[in-house]
């Protein structure tokens, strides 16, 4: 389909330029039109490769622009535009080049007959399998609108949440960035030069001397090697992780770990309320919503629970005895599922547990420092002791060796 390039004039006369994907000079008219701009010219863009085009694909399409394109697209159906003026006015809108292409390609898929679930479908890498099947919902219950506010406001959420991780572990990062950094100095200009003093003396190095000497060795004889090495177990742990066994075992491996651990539990289980509240306020039946949730809570330990949660809803049985045999949960959760499932007020729960596990998250988060103070002092003080032994021990040794030499 063609592009063309238009220049047009709102209603007080401001002059716009842009482009648009369409069949002819009079569609494009017609576009403008019914967005309010009177046409000056209209021009075919020739065809051509340009280096934008060729990089497209390797832009990012990040959680804000989704967050932008979902509240965009809400606020326009609201207003009551047709489905594709509102297309029309985000594509115009959208900076994000692939993110626009994609949008561009969903239009005409909407325009040739496909429901706008099915369309979005075709890019898994942009709208993920909880996307897709709110908004499958939302078509479903004539409330398209209120489900893209609703994936807005969740997708925000979990943005503000990994901006404060980020945010509480920026210190650290820069300490150990720091200490990784005095390593590398002191192991490169400072420790060769007692190999070379001692050389010249029948004297050995002491231990942790010695033990840095062989660590330069290394990087400067073989780092060909060292890097090889590094590069596999790189891409060989990545492999193993994407596996089912390897990705159990690395999710298993992450809520066990010390300060942090707690941290990805309580976020994954946040997510895992918050989803299926959503979802169920969406109008899926619970064994849809179930499965949404398994494959979209973020960790496969918990996505064994949803399973087992979703097998016993499947037999006709309440989903909170396989809550409390996984021991995910704590009492209290189960509890206010258990008061939701009886009362028929389950999303109302859900969103409690989730409000619930989101303060556990924050107040984690805001010790997180403290938290990381004794680990982060004993990291820094084992380094420092190891790196002042093998930098001084050598001078003690070499007094007693000029002392024996004097004798």
């Amino acid at each position: 389909m063609p592009v063309f390039v238009y220049r047009a004039r709102d209603k007080h006369g401001s002059l716009f330029t842009g482009t648009i994907e369409t069949s002819g000079r009079d569609a494009v008219a017609s576009q403008l039109d019914h967005l309010g701009y009177h046409p000056v010219s209209i021009q075919e863009e020739r065809p051509g490769l340009e280096a934008s085009e060729f990089f497209r694909w390797f832009t990012r399409v990040s959680p804000q622009d989704l967050i932008v394109f979902s509240r965009q697209l809400a606020t326009l159906i609201s207003a009551g535009l047709p489905f594709m003026t509102s297309f029309d006015a985000l594509i115009e809108q959208t900076q994000n080049p692939r993110l626009k292409a994609v949008i561009t390609q969903v239009r005409k898929d909407v325009e040739g007959g496909s429901s706008f679930s099915d369309a979005l479908a075709k890019h898994p890498t942009v709208f993920n399998n909880l996307y897709v099947s709110m908004i499958h919902a939302g078509e479903t219950g004539g409330v398209l609108d209120e489900i893209l506010q609703r994936l807005a406001t969740l997708a925000e959420h979990e943005a503000e949440t990994r901006a404060r991780i980020k945010a509480a572990t920026r210190y650290p990062k820069i300490v150990i960035g720091a200490l990784a950094i005095a390593f590398i100095v002191l192991l490169q200009f400072v420790v060769p030069k007692f190999a070379a003093l001692y050389a010249n003396f029948k004297a050995q190095l002491p231990l942790p001397t010695r033990i840095l000497i062989g660590i330069n060795h290394a990087f400067q004889s073989y780092w060909w090697l060292v890097l090889a090495i590094i590069i596999f177990v790189f891409f060989a742990a990545r492999t193993y992780v994407r596996t089912e066994a390897g990705r159990l075992r690395w999710d298993g491996i992450k809520i066990k770990l010390p300060v942090f651990g707690p941290i990805f539990l309580k976020t994954a289980l946040s997510r895992f309320a918050r989803i299926f509240g959503t979802l169920t306020r969406s109008g899926l039946s619970i064994l849809q919503t179930l499965e949404i949730v398994s494959q979209t809570v973020g960790n496969t330990v918990i996505s064994r629970v949803v399973d087992n949660i979703r097998d016993n809803a499947r037999q006709g049985r309440g989903i909170v005895q396989p809550m409390q045999v996984s021991r995910i949960f704590p009492p209290v959760v189960i509890q206010m599922v258990a008061i939701g499932e009886q009362t028929g007020k389950m999303e109302e729960m859900l969103m409690k547990v989730s409000d619930y596990y989101d303060q556990e998250v924050e107040y984690s988060i805001r010790n997180l420092s403290t938290s990381l103070e004794p680990l982060l002092l004993a990291v820094i003080g084992g380094v420092v002791l190891f790196l002042a032994l093998a930098i001084f021990m050598p001078w003690w040794n070499l007094i007693n060796v000029f002392k024996g030499g004097g004798g």
